[in-house]
């Protein structure tokens, strides 16, 4: 074993000498180390103290050390009939479970409890490595898992630093600091190439319960929520030097932090959650990179980190976004995740930057969907309902059909992957599916006086997010920047400085009006609220798919232009209604990066 240490920042060195020449206050902002090639980062606050004759009893079998720290693992023995067959499954179940913990830990083995049944030896062989026994009392309530201990008793947790080779964040966090209730960010790096290092905990620390579903849950948060002790950056440089560390935590943010889960950093977004493509529009920060394919094609935005993140680490376990017009949903899509848009208004934003409140939610992006489900409770908590009965009819929206024919080799292998779930979701309801055209239903119930709803909904999205967030972020941020900045203007990426002033402010109550028509056809005709809202939450399951599409990030783009139009990604953010994407396979193509076969994802959005 091999074990180096790294202080961080050269201050920490010299903190009592510089407290009693200069009177200055210096923090230990803590330490890494480096064993067996893998990073290590612990808080300069031990979590426990008063073991040093674990210490002592360690180091006379310890081969190596570095500034007096030995790794050590500490296990519950407090069970009845704890012996050494237990000890063994104990230790084996640790590796199968925690990425921090590894046997290199096992230098020592602090038992909390009671000692080995039958037991006496000091020293015990544990996979084929000789381990030093001490036993502590259960009063102790040290969580089991890794931990290094210093040559006066105190125990340290690790955090394993991983690279962000994927640059999904904007900034790793540090523990949280019970005492202030704040986050810091992170002081530390690994070896690479602008690679921040995200430090993550051992999962062995962390017990869920129904109070803290979460707990242990390594969780990343877009860079538009606010959390106390950092700052907020909304994807633009200027914003997040103007502006200091926040001093309150956004209520969707809290909620998760309540109930037990990690947070390990902040994540980019497009600028000000606008939607921009990697080539001309990321100015100010790169956009992350979408492991899927050849590496090299399009994370979507904005919710471009957490989507990055959760396709590329599967050291991280939740990524919270935020879907305006689609920026939860289209990540998810092309990185190949669950995510889902939530029904409007189901959590209130506070501290969270606007785009357009009349649209902004809050989502998440993750793998697993027990994850998913425990989050969801706690972040929407009696607002999400959960009904007995599935609704009982089943439609789609633009789906294939066995004689459709595919423009290419990809599409058709799309087509067969969406056409299975489709008939597995059938079989599985006891329903056939019926195909739903809701612009050819408008035009039969419509009032006369309407025009046809690709006129209707045209300009409603860029309408409601120049419009909005030109007066609650563009406006006052201009005002602060240019009182301390000799009345400069801050750089703004192409896209959301494109779009600002590009609308007569009139249009503003036109575009709500047209979505409240929008929001009440779909309601009254498409998808009516189920019985009372009592056996089942509306009147069908709707199925549609944006489709597999090759997307580029080298490519060059024309100037950017307000996001006219309508398709079916928009009918959630019109009707207020959710809309969960659902990964279900791969598609091939042939790469013009990698002049190789690859694959990237299908999904389906579930309305």
């Amino acid at each position: 074993m091999r074990l180096s240490r790294h202080i961080l920042r050269s201050a920490v060195l010299v903190v009592a000498g510089i407290e009693q020449a200069w009177g200055q206050t210096v923090l230990d902002t803590g330490s890494t180390l480096s064993m067996d090639g893998i990073y290590y980062y612990f808080p300069g606050k031990a979590f426990s103290h008063g073991h040093a004759n674990v210490y002592t009893a360690a180091s006379a079998g310890s081969k190596s050390s570095a500034k007096g720290l030995i790794p050590v693992t500490v296990i519950n023995s407090a069970a009845a009939n704890f012996n050494l067959a237990a000890l063994e499954s104990t230790v084996l179940g640790f590796g199968q479970q925690d990425d921090v913990w590894g046997e290199n830990f096992l230098s020592a083995i602090i038992l909390q409890g009671t000692s080995i049944q039958g037991y006496t030896e000091s020293t015990v062989n544990v996979l084929n490595r000789t381990s030093t026994l001490t036993t502590v009392q259960s009063s102790t309530n040290i969580p089991q898992g890794p931990y290094f201990i210093s040559a006066t008793g105190d125990l340290y947790q690790p955090y394993r630093l991983y690279p962000d080779t994927e640059g999904a964040f904007t900034q790793p966090m540090g523990p949280f600091d019970a005492t202030t209730s704040t986050f810091a960010a992170l002081p530390a790096t690994v070896p690479g190439i602008a690679s921040p290092g995200v430090a993550v905990p051992s999962r062995l620390y962390y017990t869920k319960t129904a109070s803290q579903p979460l707990a242990g849950v390594r969780t990343g948060i877009k860079d538009i929520f606010d959390i106390a002790g950092l700052r907020t950056s909304n994807g633009n440089r200027a914003f997040e030097d103007l502006y200091p560390p926040r001093n309150a935590t956004a209520l969707p943010v809290q909620r998760l932090i309540d109930a037990g889960a990690i947070l390990v950093g902040k994540m980019k977004t497009s600028q000000f959650a606008n939607g921009e493509i990697a080539t001309a529009d990321w100015v100010d920060y790169q956009e992350p990179f979408n492991p899927r394919g050849d590496g090299y094609q399009d994370t979507s935005s904005s919710s471009s980190g957490p989507g990055s993140g959760m396709g590329s680490y599967p050291w991280l376990d939740l990524a919270l976004g935020s879907d305006t017009g689609g920026s939860v949903r289209g990540p998810a899509q092309v990185q190949g995740v669950l995510g889902n848009r939530p029904t409007h208004g189901i959590v209130e934003l506070t501290n969270t930057m606007p785009l357009a409140p009349e649209l902004d939610t809050a989502g998440f992006l993750v793998r697993d969907p027990a994850i998913w489900t425990a989050a969801s409770s706690v972040m929407y908590q009696e607002a999400l309902t959960f009904f007995p009965q599935f609704p009982p009819k089943l439609q789609t929206i633009g789906f294939p059909t066995p004689d459709t024919t595919a423009a290419d080799s990809m599409e058709a292998e799309a087509n067969v992957i969406l056409l299975a779930f489709l008939a597995k979701v059938e079989s599985f309801l006891n329903l056939k599916s019926e195909p739903v055209n809701y612009t050819a239903l408008w035009d039969r119930v419509k009032d006369p006086s309407l025009p046809s709803l690709d006129i209707l909904l045209n300009r409603i999205y860029p309408t409601l997010i120049s419009k909005e967030q030109t007066k609650l972020v563009r406006d006052p941020f201009y005002a602060d920047y240019a009182a301390v900045n000799d009345d400069r203007v801050p750089f703004i990426d192409p896209v959301p400085k494109a779009f600002g002033d590009s609308l007569p402010a009139s249009e503003l109550e036109v575009a709500i009006a047209n979505k409240t028509i929008f929001q009440n056809f779909w309601e009254t005709y498409v998808l009516p609220a189920g019985n009372n809202d009592t056996e089942y939450c509306s009147e069908s399951i709707i199925l549609y798919s944006s489709g597999v599409n090759i997307f580029y990030r080298n490519t060059y783009l024309d100037p950017p232009k307000p996001p006219f139009g309508f398709d079916d990604s928009q009918i959630s953010i019109f009707a207020e209604v959710p809309d969960f994407v659902v990964p279900l396979g791969s598609a091939a193509y042939n790469s013009t990066i990698t002049n190789h076969t690859e694959v990237l994802p299908v999904s389906v959005d579930i309305i």
